[in-house]
């Protein structure tokens, strides 16, 4: 190899280099910020200790910090049938309970804030600074006393709908695929009144999961910013649970924050139409086949499936870059300054190849240092942004 070649490579391993020290760099003194993780429910309610390294789950306090995570969102959610036999309500605090528990476990590792100025100074201090967001209305059950309990005990967002709709709010799954099953679309009066509330309180509205009726009429209610605390694109993957370019507009209008879901089926049209056809399409034949393969056992048949469907799942997971792609649909839309990250970790089944777990949020400011991005733009997407809608927010 003569003199010349031998520089060149030197040349461009120093210059990969570089860019490799400034992009970890950058993701080390940028705030991140995550809207969404569900770990409370498919973690901490199993028996399982976020603050020791698991093997299981995407998420624990070990891998948070690998990860360089600043401040977490903790979703407090359950499902159209409460946990326990008092109600949703009660399944809210018993979650909320729990992440109280663990930040008292580990006052080294974690710390609780309730108010921008607590965000901000604890944010960088060595401790995941961890907030509140409780994800369904239907945990206040339709009683408005108790979004004041709820915001006493620290809710600081609450998403209007899960995919289940309330009295006073339809849902993006009820009002896609179930239309004729609502009484009505949308906020009623007493929803409005909701709205009214969470912005008097300090209590952000967050709107994944919304019917766009609810959408656009909690849009023209509220007078502070909102967030999608966890929502993708449409445009890149029609589903009911991503939003529109004209929504997407609207929020850039309100000053409010998208913060873009991880879940492989939100990011790749392909992935979601792929687990369609499997799913409605031929399930019941490949079903039929290996119970005669496995001579009537029902059990063997079973897990042949669910490895047959597990494998052909992750052959179409998307990359990384498809899910960069949403932020960058979102940029070129309507600016830098409305979109985030809201991986929805821990309650997704698929994420994007290189996304695996909560130690590799380094890799989107990598992608976006590789895209062209800004340090200050990377900043207001890491975390910047949601920072403001904290703030026009809380109290």
């Amino acid at each position: 190899m003569n003199r010349i070649s031998s520089f060149c490579i030197l040349f461009f391993l120093g210059v990969f280099d570089a860019q490799s020290q400034s992009f970890k760099k950058l993701h080390e003194n940028a705030i991140l910020v995550d809207t969404h993780n569900d770990c409370l429910t498919s973690l901490t309610l199993e028996g399982k200790d976020i603050a020791s390294k698991l093997t299981v789950g995407h998420s624990d306090l070990y891998r948070w910090k690998k990860g360089g995570l600043d401040v977490q969102f903790f979703s407090i959610w359950t499902d159209k049938t409460s946990r326990n036999k008092e109600g949703f309500y009660k399944d809210a605090v018993e979650e909320i309970d729990s992440l109280h528990h663990i930040i008292l476990r580990n006052p080294d590792k974690m710390t609780f804030a309730t108010t921008y100025r607590e965000v901000k100074k604890r944010a960088h201090k060595g401790k995941l600074v961890s907030l509140i967001g409780v994800e369904g209305g239907h945990m206040i059950e339709e009683d408005m006393a108790k979004i004041d309990s709820l915001y006493s005990k620290g809710m600081r967002y609450l998403t209007l709908t899960w995919n289940n709709s309330t009295g006073w709010a339809s849902s993006a799954m009820d009002e896609t695929l179930n239309p004729d099953k609502l009484k009505q679309k949308g906020l009623t009066e007493f929803g409005k009144q909701i709205v009214r509330r969470m912005n008097e309180l300090g209590i952000i509205v967050d709107l994944s999961h919304a019917g766009e009726q609810t959408f656009y009429d909690a849009i023209a209610e509220t007078k502070k910013p909102v967030l999608l605390s966890h929502s993708s694109v449409w445009s890149i993957c029609p589903v009911f649970r991503n939003v529109k370019d004209e929504q997407i507009k609207a929020v850039a209008k309100n000053g409010g924050v998208i913060c873009i879901n991880f879940y492989s089926g939100f990011i790749s049209k392909e992935y979601d139409q792929r687990q369609s056809f499997l799913n409605n399409v031929v399930k019941d034949s490949v079903q039929r086949i290996l119970l005669n393969e496995s001579m009537d056992d029902s059990i063997i048949m079973k897990k042949k499936w669910d490895h047959f469907y597990d494998s052909s799942m992750n052959a179409i997971r998307p990359s990384l870059g498809q899910l960069v792609d949403h932020i960058d649909h979102i940029v070129k839309l309507v600016g830098d300054s409305y979109v985030g990250i809201g991986s929805d970790y821990d309650g997704v089944s698929s994420v994007p190849v290189g996304l695996e777990d909560v130690t590799t949020y380094p890799k989107i400011t990598e992608e976006l240092v590789r895209r062209g991005y800004s340090n200050r733009s990377i900043k207001k997407i890491l975390g910047n942004n949601v920072l403001r809608v904290m703030k026009a927010n809380f109290k």
